[in-house]
């Protein structure tokens, strides 16, 4: 799944952690499970049902043992407390959490008074064009007309800027149909932060800032509103992905459905894709659980960054949007693997 972190890309604003991480070798840290706060209470057959989605995935023998073990396991906490070790990786930054989730709009299949603003394929000529027409001159000229590009039609364009941001989604017709839409490429601009822009005008403080805030502004403001949406040229299209169920997650970028609040997108430099990672993440609403590593993230950069997957809809992505926590990341490897991670003492 493409996305991009909520609250850097709409205000601008690099939180500590996000692109700040040291420039040096990571450190790895062996730990044992009664370090992990909270381990014992976690629903640990939950974790497990999400792991053997994507585990067949993983790469390396030791890996395919467990995922071979997994799908035979009766008893998830002693499966993963048996073949896994905690490693906490380091990599001179603090430990940052943030949401994501995926989007569910109004929609139909043809055009209507109502449903008037389509969700666009990429045409051909954009993939290999550079830098193409920029978002004012896709939205405003003719370049999309006739082609038969509309996947289909939505009823908010605000939500549908915001569709593009999260790179993903849902479209749900009038008949209980639906369909889901995942990115499909992009018009090679790049992105420029509207939040960032209604700070510089002064409409707001930066920490006033949030995906709702914008969107009640522009609604307040439709033609001014339309205008602070033209000044982020970037353009996202999108392709059909509808052959996932509607009661799935979307695809992450294993290419398998992610899982809400097991699911977490991690810099894969530093955490395999598919491996059990236990959080800790702090704030107002501590939150001690074993998710799995099936994501990634154009802002997810450093061994302690994760996003968290909230589901589908508004109320999720509320939840998703006010997210910005500080707590660590401690990855689950298997024993081979994490010993041969610590420094060698002869050298």
């Amino acid at each position: 799944m493409i996305r991009a972190l909520f609250t850097a890309l709409l205000t601008g604003v690099v939180m500590a952690g996000a692109e700040g991480r040291a420039d040096t070798e990571p450190g790895y840290a062996l730990l044992d499970f009664d370090d992990l706060h909270n381990w014992a209470d976690d629903d640990h057959a939950a974790a497990l049902a999400v792991f053997r989605n994507t585990c067949q995935d993983l790469e390396g023998p030791d890996w395919r043992s467990l995922c071979a073990l997994a799908r035979d396991a009766r008893d998830a906490r002693q499966f993963f407390e048996l073949f896994f070790r905690p490693v906490q990786i380091s990599d001179g930054a603090d430990g940052l959490f943030t949401g994501y989730f995926e989007p569910e709009l109004d929609g139909s299949p043809v055009p209507t008074p109502r449903f008037r603003y389509p969700i666009y394929r990429m045409p051909p000529e954009a993939a290999s064009a550079g830098p193409w027409l920029s978002r004012r001159d896709i939205l405003t000229g003719t370049a999309m007309s006739g082609r038969g590009l509309e996947i289909c039609w939505v009823d908010d364009p605000v939500e549908l800027f915001f569709l593009q941001v999260q790179g993903s989604g849902r479209v749900r017709y009038s008949d209980g149909r639906t369909v889901r839409v995942g990115y499909g490429g992009a018009n090679g601009h790049p992105y420029r932060s509207i939040g960032q822009e209604l700070v510089r005008r002064g409409t707001y403080d930066a920490h006033q800032v949030s995906a709702e805030v914008i969107k009640n502004w522009v609604r307040r403001n439709p033609f001014e509103g339309e205008e602070l949406l033209f000044t982020n040229p970037s353009y996202v299209f999108f392709r059909e992905v509808s052959e996932v169920p509607a009661d799935k997650g979307p695809l992450g970028a294993m290419n398998r459905s992610i899982t809400a609040m097991r699911s977490i997108a991690v810099d894969p430099a530093y955490t395999p894709l598919g491996a059990p990672v236990w959080i800790e993440k702090h704030g107002q609403a501590p939150l001690n659980r074993l998710m799995i590593a099936q994501d990634t993230g154009s802002a997810i950069k450093g061994a302690q960054r994760a996003d968290i997957f909230f589901g589908t809809g508004d109320s999720a992505g509320q939840a998703a949007g006010q997210l910005k926590d500080p707590g660590r990341l401690v990855v689950l490897m298997p024993i081979q693997r994490a010993y041969a991670l610590l420094p060698d003492p002869l050298q």
